[in-house]
């Protein structure tokens, strides 16, 4: 979803639903290939899971889509869950209230999160991937600007940031969204005291 018309996951609607846009994903993994060579440092084939997958009768979802289309990567499976009912996740429900029972399954955790449950997302990812694998996040640049997140970013602080140049345009909007966005990739097990920053 967008910086806009964001609520709480439980009370979200169809008409609040803003499709990330693919270029930007592409974006992305592009950048996020050359600098980690995920083949190498993530078992092949990869387990995805996306907890906000998105999607409905007109869109896919946007992560794993962008995944099989863009990344190159040799996938095993990818697992979705979104609140919508409209969504095409796998799983259509609250992705907070999710028992996936294994909670180490998973080498990887991608998706854009509603913003003001994104931290509570992310901790929870961050518990359902293996040691070594991903968590990544669409986020708005000034999710680092929060006296509340302060104190649990100081030890859980990003291994690398992709800040997005160009202003993203989600499907449904009349133009280009307000605020900078940025890919926020958590390696689990690690707690770098610095992120790096990258423009892409």
């Amino acid at each position: 979803m967008s910086s806009t018309n964001r609520t709480n996951a439980a009370a979200r609607h169809v008409s609040d639903y803003y499709v990330t846009p693919q270029l930007s994903i592409r974006e992305f993994l592009k950048a996020f290939n050359e600098d980690f060579q995920v083949e190498h440092s993530i078992p092949i084939p990869i387990t995805i899971l996306d907890p906000c997958a998105g999607g409905d009768s007109t869109h896919e979802m946007a992560y794993p889509d962008a995944i099989q289309r863009y990344s190159g990567w040799t996938i095993k499976w990818i697992d979705t869950v979104d609140v919508r009912l409209d969504s095409r996740a796998q799983w259509k429900e609250d992705y907070l209230f999710r028992n996936f029972g294994n909670v180490h399954q998973y080498d990887m955790a991608i998706t854009n999160p509603p913003f003001n449950i994104a931290l509570d997302v992310i901790q929870k990812a961050l518990a359902e991937v293996k040691a070594g694998g991903w968590v990544i996040m669409l986020l708005r640049l000034n999710f680092f600007g929060s006296q509340e997140r302060s104190a649990w970013f100081q030890k859980n602080m990003p291994w690398a940031c992709y800040v997005h140049s160009k202003r993203m345009k989600f499907t449904n909007t009349g133009g280009t969204d307000s605020i900078e966005y940025m890919h926020a990739c958590w390696k689990v097990g690690e707690h770098p005291k610095f992120t790096s920053l990258r423009i892409i």
